[in-house]
């Protein structure tokens, strides 16, 4: 994830003991390539969310762990969206499917501590007269 979330062992090299994923070298369990697509996208939401919560050396395992589902819930909602644009002939199963990833992705954003921020409320004549 982070170039200081990264675990070493006593001669400063990474630990042979962990995998890929704790040394922070890589994202996937097992991928011989993380130049894909996805795992770029991955890599980009996880950096995002980092960014949100504060650095990644004082996030919990757990927390760590809900960002990566938190990604990789996301790129499955973007790639439903893209169907959704693409083929007017979506059925309700995706619908359906798209619907319940996206309550899941909430949920996870809340246990995470992540809200929704309130957004001023302008009344009529203060949206008319161009006021921010």
């Amino acid at each position: 994830m982070d170039s200081t979330d990264h675990h070493y062992s006593a001669g400063g090299q990474k630990s042979p003991q962990r995998s890929r994923i704790a040394n922070g070298s890589a994202m996937l369990l097992g991928a011989k390539d993380e130049r894909s697509v996805f795992v770029r996208r991955l890599k980009e939401i996880v950096e995002e969310y980092i960014n949100d919560i504060g650095p990644a050396q004082d996030m919990t395992s757990a927390e760590k762990s809900i960002v990566r589902r938190i990604a990789v819930l996301t790129i499955q909602l973007e790639k439903l969206e893209t169907r959704f644009a693409e083929d007017p002939s979506v059925g309700e199963r995706t619908l359906d499917l798209y619907n319940r990833t996206a309550g899941n992705l909430g949920r996870l954003l809340e246990r995470l501590g992540i809200r929704r921020k309130e957004r001023k409320q302008l009344d009529l004549s203060s949206y008319l007269a161009g006021d921010p």
